[in-house]
């Protein structure tokens, strides 16, 4: 008798503490906390040419919310200010999404695309296939790829384009944060 009660109890609370774990999918989220209203500065590691856009140009992001749910993080490249980068979280699962603004803070018409991680992923990355909001928007983009890394020293953004040699990759150093004072359009 003594045995199945303790068998029972050690169920239990074998059961507690693993309810109480996070997913890795707030683990990641999470790290963004402590870089709250931080600005950091970036390269491209993969994926740029001359004439892209973003060869040659001042990369930064910023972590300017974090919220339980919810982190944005605009994309500046040089004096272009219209990109965020928006990670939602809901039943443990992330999803990333692009918000595109024009300078006077309207919204752009191909904005809030982006995929949905198919499981809670990694503490240290995530990935997001393209959803089919994004699909219906950019048909090309339906094959797209996004996917972030972050493991408390570096941040990446990374895209592939499925079928094509479409590969871009920036990275930025979180041990070294920059002064500025952008913020979106």
């Amino acid at each position: 008798m003594k045995k199945i009660v303790l068998f029972i109890v050690f169920i239990a609370f074998s059961s507690a503490v693993f309810c109480q774990e996070k997913p890795n999918s707030k683990l990641f989220l999470e790290q963004f906390k402590d870089l709250k209203g931080l600005y950091f500065e970036g390269k491209i590691i993969a994926g740029g040419k001359e004439g892209d856009g973003f060869t040659g140009e001042k990369l930064i992001m910023q972590v300017l919310s974090y919220e339980d749910r919810q982190v944005k993080i605009p994309f500046f490249v040089g004096e272009n200010k219209s990109r965020t980068w928006i990670l939602r979280y809901s039943n443990n699962i992330l999803q990333l999404k692009h918000d595109h603004r024009h300078e006077d803070g309207t919204r752009d018409e191909i904005t809030y695309y982006g995929g949905t991680a198919t499981n809670s992923g990694s503490p240290t990355i995530q990935m997001f296939p393209a959803d089919g909001e994004t699909c219906q928007l950019i048909d090309y983009a339906c094959q797209n790829v996004w996917w972030i890394t972050m493991d408390g020293k570096k941040f990446s953004y990374n895209l592939r384009r499925i079928g094509s040699d479409r590969l871009f990759t920036v990275e930025f150093d979180l041990t070294k944060a920059i002064e500025s004072d952008y913020k979106p359009w």
